[in-house]
């Protein structure tokens, strides 16, 4: 039903388009068409407009904002935007709807191009301006309505999705005869070598190295392979105190509880517990199940933390001093 409703938006877009004729080719690349809005409200510098955006690629749906419940909202300033978009959005009202097309030749010559897309196609982007507010209190409010609505839907989504990445990753290890443990959350710990000491829980940071792939086998990052460029263990914090660090994605916290100092193993993680529906950058798709390699160097107490991330802070100041002063060495003072 949801595949249908979206053919049906993105086929009243395109009919009502057909009365602008073609495309209007843009100087910076790319092609559009306005579908105007009949009494809709000019908006103006300052207005926050509200969107509604869909991308696709072929059948391949890429974002979309009405599957989430969440618009975008964006701040009206034309000076502000990309060059393309600042001749595309010149002129809005609300209600008006816009079609823009870029080739993937013209993203692969830029490199923003997704691994999966091939040259001779077109990625399509449809907008909806849904409304405009003249204060950011206005927006902020719209913002936080849609917030509720989009928290609600992504709950249910990704409880249906985490079903049919659990029938993957299922006959994945089926496939290749892994018997992994699963966590509460529903990722899975496969424990190649043991550790010492206590499972880590809430009250820990870890020190980890890791490899990230798809399952595919295709890696998309790393603090072990020089090409990646960060060979530093990465600290995740496992606390609620964010003043200690950074987080990771839920299926790798959860599935870290099951690991203790010293151990080695894999962590299968479904999309829902992941990057979702969203993906993230070109490597990794839309609702993609990953696989972390993880090996834990060190696992901190909070005091512990707090003193290595003093001691990781000074070490950086320090690394700027150095490279500071030796550029300061080999320019000459003027005279």
């Amino acid at each position: 039903m949801k595949k249908i409703a979206y053919l049906l938006m993105i086929t009243a877009i395109s009919l009502s388009a057909c009365k602008n004729q073609d495309y209007i080719k843009v100087k910076e690349g790319g092609e559009y068409r306005m579908i105007a809005a009949k009494g809709g409200k000019l908006v103006t510098n300052g207005n926050i407009i509200e969107m509604q955006l869909l991308v696709k690629y072929k059948d391949s749906v890429l974002f979309n904002s009405y599957e989430m419940g969440m618009p975008q909202y964006v701040p009206y300033d034309t000076s502000k935007f990309p060059p393309m978009y600042k001749e595309i959005f010149k002129t809005l009202h609300v209600g008006d709807s816009i079609i823009i097309r870029e080739s993937t030749d013209s993203l692969i010559k830029r490199q923003q191009n997704a691994p999966f897309m091939k040259k001779g196609d077109f990625v399509y982007q449809y907008y909806k301006v849904t409304n405009a507010y003249a204060t950011e209190a206005e927006a902020e409010n719209a913002r936080t309505a849609a917030g509720v609505v989009a928290e609600a839907k992504a709950k249910v989504k990704s409880q249906g999705q985490l079903v049919i990445d659990d029938k993957i990753l299922t006959d994945y290890f089926a496939k290749n005869n892994i018997k992994p443990t699963k966590t509460p959350l529903g990722a899975y710990v496969e424990i190649l070598q043991p550790g010492t000491g206590a499972m880590m829980d809430t009250t820990v940071i870890a020190k980890i190295k890791y490899t990230g792939k798809t399952l595919a086998g295709v890696m998309f990052d790393s603090n072990t392979d020089p090409a990646k460029g960060h060979l530093d263990p990465l600290s995740v914090n496992l606390t609620s105190d964010m003043t200690l660090g950074n987080g990771v994605i839920p299926g790798m916290s959860d599935g870290l509880k099951m690991f203790n100092k010293g151990a080695k193993g894999k962590i299968y993680i479904p999309s829902s517990l992941a990057y979702g529906i969203r993906g993230a950058g070109g490597d990794i798709a839309p609702n993609a199940n990953l696989i972390f390699e993880v090996e834990v160097l060190e696992v901190l107490n909070k005091a512990q933390a707090s003193a290595d991330m003093a001691a990781q802070q000074k070490k950086f100041q320090d690394m700027q001093k150095k490279y500071t002063d030796s550029i300061a060495k080999a320019q000459p003072s003027a005279k």
